[in-house]
């Protein structure tokens, strides 16, 4: 016939628990992110865990290449890599910051030294546009890198060295007149 109205208070009261206990974890879930957030708005970033959100993990190494830590930059970028939505944007960054070295180096008293981090980021500007061919930043920056090292494969190549006494095939053909004017 119908539910009794002890029976419809129960389910109504386990809907609300089931309901409230959602909420509960989803608003602890909203509080551990903004934490997250606010300790990257702040500044001073926990130390490197791995309960740690890639999400901080890439903010953390783009504080420290800020701060000119380069190498730990670097191995956080790294890191990422394997992470799928931050992985291009890590490789794309250690790129980038692998050129501001090699900028720095060459500049320095020992050039020859920038040629490995061009080397480097070129490659890894490769495999950025391997997965996003429209890529257009790492495109770009390829491109610029280029000219600071070309590829031996692109340099221009002199054509080579042809003798003055050489026979020419056009020289030495028998003249054929197709019958024009």
């Amino acid at each position: 016939m119908g539910m009794s109205s002890q029976r419809r208070t129960r389910v109504v009261l386990g809907v609300f628990a089931v309901v409230a206990a959602a909420a509960a974890i989803d608003g602890a879930h909203t509080w551990r992110q903004h934490l997250w957030n606010k300790s990257i708005v702040s500044g001073p970033l926990p130390a490197d865990d791995k309960d740690v959100p890639v999400q901080v993990r890439f903010a953390q190494a783009h504080a420290r290449a800020d701060s000119g830590a380069d190498d730990a930059a670097l191995r956080l970028y790294r890191s990422l890599e394997d992470d799928s939505p931050l992985g291009q944007a890590a490789r794309y960054n250690s790129a980038n910051l692998l050129m501001r070295q090699a900028v720095v180096v060459q500049a320095g008293a020992e050039p020859g030294k920038a040629i490995a981090l061009i080397e480097l980021a070129k490659e890894i500007y490769r495999d950025v546009l391997r997965v996003d061919p429209q890529y257009w930043d790492a495109r770009y920056n390829l491109e610029r890198a280029q000219r600071l090292l070309p590829d031996p494969d692109e340099m221009d190549v002199a054509p080579p060295e042809t003798r003055r006494d050489a026979e020419r095939a056009a020289t030495t053909m028998r003249g054929y007149s197709p019958g024009l004017p």
